[in-house]
């Protein structure tokens, strides 16, 4: 296949679902539109609107086409999302959202089958962000569906799916935290078997495989090629690292941000001991790789303390959060990350809402969870920065000034976007990198972070 020019990307993430045109020569984005992604409320259940996303992504299909011309198509969505599908391809029920919760008696059953940590490199999560979860509530919650499930699928391959009639799995995506794959031996664990779907589940690929060619209806409704190829797709943090897997040689680390800050670490000298307790987990990069990785929701800890937007604080500002220790301690979102289970509280006067030192303390607790996660999975080498928070100089600060590395962060504007389209040649060069630099006083971010993480480290884990 002649390597394409143009790739369109599906980029459904949890806070919005994109279509970005990338151009392959150069790793820019010609065009981007998106749209939120709004929960449903249900019935059934609350799910998400893959009916107003397909609208959605088909007439801006047209609209690039007809504006640049689309020469093939990837597809990146976030983890923790799997679709049943039924005999005619249709979905057999909607697709759940993982943020949903569960009844104490159905997380008691599933727990008493859920594969161990050191087989899946999963740990245990809250509501549905173990897929093995989601299904076995939604198995449990309806005597038919399993009968009614003819296959599968993970989320990117949803979208692939609907675009090609061909099903699929990626590794990525059924290697991220599912708790239905053994990322060690690169093969199922003992989960699909219990849960009676082993042979239900769609043929695991790696994203740069070809899905197929787009089905002759979609030719027709967005004026595309209908040779147009498909790529089988990727979760969205392993496409934020794709770019540095085929262009990295020795160690790094990549944060991909966003609703979920990511954090994974590439080493040469194998992958250190984690700890499930503190969110820590074993991601597969695209090449079927284990990758030492850890988070936290991030960008939804940003809103919550933000409420509203970020307010660029003045070098006054950062110097007073610095002069009066004004801290903020985890856990914005107590349900996730390396302190679950703790209260957020504010050591020092809390900052007024709309204000840049709000914005400044805040940055900085962003930084030093990040700084938290690179420690518990090794991290080493040069800390690489994608997605909205590359944009943030007091978070690159603090993040430089506590692992005393280089920080580097891709001039694209979304990493996700850019990996996803490489799936369509390792050849293209990677993203542009800058190294960050700095003029705020090392010292005293070095001081504030060590008062943040004795802090932060008092009386862990929980009670």
């Amino acid at each position: 296949m002649t390597t394409p020019r143009h790739i369109a990307v599906i980029d459904i993430g949890k806070t919005n679902a994109k279509l970005a045109l990338v151009n392959l020569a150069d790793l820019t984005e010609m065009a981007v539109v998106t749209r939120p992604n709004i929960v449903q409320s249900g019935p059934p259940y609350p799910h998400y609107d893959v009916e107003g996303h397909w609208a959605f992504l088909l007439d801006a299909l047209a609209q690039f086409h007809r504006d640049h011309r689309v020469d093939a198509i990837s597809v990146t969505t976030h983890g923790a999302c799997a679709a049943l599908l039924g005999s005619t391809g249709a979905l057999a029920t909607p697709i759940l959202d993982y943020e949903h919760t569960y009844p104490a008696d159905s997380v008691a059953a599933y727990d008493a089958i859920k594969p161990d940590f050191a087989q899946t490199g999963s740990p245990k999560l809250a509501g549905g962000l173990n897929i093995g979860a989601q299904l076995h509530w939604l198995f449990a919650s309806d005597s038919t569906l399993k009968d009614r499930t003819a296959q599968v699928v993970t989320y990117p391959q949803y979208w692939g799916h609907r675009l090609t009639g061909v099903t699929a799995t990626d590794v990525t995506s059924i290697g991220c935290h599912t708790d239905l794959w053994n990322p060690n031996e690169g093969a199922f664990s003992d989960l699909p078997a219990k849960l009676g779907i082993r042979d239900k589940i769609a043929p695991v690929r790696r994203p740069s495989d070809i899905l197929g060619p787009i089905l002759s209806e979609i030719a027709k409704a967005t004026g595309l090629a209908p040779e147009t190829p498909v790529c089988v797709g990727i979760h969205d943090s392993n496409a934020s690292l794709y770019p540095h897997v085929v262009s990295q040689d020795g160690p790094v680390s990549v944060v991909s941000t966003g609703t979920w800050v990511i954090v994974m670490s590439m080493k040469t000298d194998g992958p250190p001991t984690l700890d499930p307790a503190r969110d820590t987990l074993v991601n597969v990069n695209a090449r079927e790789q284990a990758v030492a990785s850890a988070r936290f929701m991030g960008g939804r800890e940003f809103e919550v303390i933000q409420q509203g937007g970020r307010v660029e604080p003045t070098k006054q500002d950062v110097s007073a959060v610095l002069d009066r220790h004004c801290v903020l301690l985890p856990s914005v979102e107590p349900g996730s990350g390396p302190f679950q289970g703790r209260q957020m509280h504010w050591h020092g006067d809390e900052p007024d809402v709309g204000s840049g030192q709000r914005s400044a303390v805040l940055s900085f607790y962003l930084a030093l969870m990040t700084g938290t996660c690179l420690n518990l999975v090794g991290g080493a080498g040069p800390t690489i920065v994608e997605g909205p928070f590359a944009r943030n100089p007091e978070y690159l600060a603090m993040l430089l000034a506590v692992t005393d590395r280089p920080v580097l962060t891709n001039a694209a504007v979304t990493g996700t976007s850019i990996g996803a389209a490489m799936l369509f040649g390792d050849g293209a060069f990677p993203p542009e990198l800058e190294k960050f630099e700095t003029a705020l006083p090392l010292d005293a971010l070095r001081a504030y972070g060590d008062l943040w993480f004795e802090l932060a480290s008092a009386g862990y884990p929980p009670d």
